[in-house]
């Protein structure tokens, strides 16, 4: 019996850790989560709950910088770009991934042919998801905007995250010299902060391999959450789920109340981590303004959406 006793004794406890975290998610997403603007709404597609239906998610990455910033071309007020731009397929038994490199050129409504991530700063996120759905002829569910201010905190909740890659070295806001942050990373597998996963997420410029391109800056983020959510479905983080579930929901802007992004959660927690497919340019554009652009061939896009609306 004593055995018995502590076996179920266990049991509750386990029980009860888990339904503390998911109070204290409710609780987070109430209080803490910020929405987007009321216009995002309106361009939403209607969906079933995520865990267990097909639902399209935007997530975005814009690329504001704090106020201060000495980081060369920063923007740190008026409108901003989309700093990075994936959508993600989950819930029904669905999971997969496609990146758009934020210097596709595509059309926007009464401003003729743009980058992909300037329709962010035209019309914020609600023109995003409008410009996305008619250049990929797709519906789209909800939105998940990274919240960079709270990004460090949900990161170090998580006790750090690893990174593997190649080397990186990156001066954001100015570097340390002029109060930013200086991230070195040496090629290989390291275990990172906050700070530096935040630094890792924002980099535009690596001055270790000045010749990256767009492609190879959205394989770095990739990587990043990739690891983020093995870090988080992994045994490790159960001693520290209420921790992580109070610094999730501030982490992020979206459309979902607390229960829709617990399905989103839910359903990231079982799918597997699919491959992320990134749109492949055929060559490049010149635009109006003189700036250079990428091209994505109609069968390029044609491939990838099909392959997404698989997963």
């Amino acid at each position: 019996m004593t055995a018995k006793r502590a076996v179920l004794g266990l049991i509750a406890l386990i029980f009860a850790w888990l339904l503390l975290s998911l109070v204290v998610f409710m609780i987070s997403s109430h209080f803490e989560r910020t929405s987007p603007p009321a216009d995002v709404a309106s361009v939403l597609d209607p969906a079933g709950y995520p865990l267990t239906s097909a639902n399209n998610i935007l997530v975005l990455g814009s690329d504001r910088r704090p106020k201060g910033s000495k980081e060369p071309g920063a923007v740190t007020s008026g409108p901003s770009r989309s700093d990075s731009i994936m959508l993600m397929r989950v819930g029904g038994g669905h999971s997969a991934r496609l990146s758009i490199p934020r210097d596709t050129v595509l059309e926007i409504p009464g401003h003729g042919l743009q980058k992909i991530n300037a329709a962010y700063a035209v019309g914020g996120p609600a023109l995003s998801i409008s410009v996305i759905k008619r250049y990929l002829d797709i519906p789209i569910n909800h939105i998940v905007e990274v919240n960079f201010e709270d990004f460090p905190q949900l990161i170090d909740a998580m006790g750090g995250v690893d990174y593997s890659g190649g080397c990186i070295v990156s001066r954001v806001d100015g570097g340390f010299r002029n109060g930013g942050f200086t991230l070195r990373l040496p090629s290989g597998t390291h275990h990172i902060d906050g700070k530096q996963a935040l630094a890792l997420a924002r980099t535009r410029e690596n001055l270790c391999r000045p010749n990256e391109t767009d492609l190879q800056r959205e394989e770095h983020q990739q990587a990043l959450f990739a690891d983020m959510k093995s870090r988080l479905t992994s045994p490790s983080s159960f001693l520290r789920l209420p921790l992580i579930a109070w610094n999730a929901p501030p982490a992020i802007i979206s459309d979902m109340s607390g229960p829709t992004l617990l399905g989103l959660f839910g359903s990231l927690a079982v799918s597997g981590t699919p491959p992320t497919r990134v749109l492949k340019p055929e060559g490049s554009e010149t635009l109006p303004d003189g700036e250079l652009g990428l091209r994505v061939s109609e069968a390029e896009r044609r491939a990838a959406v099909a392959q997404f609306m698989r997963g």
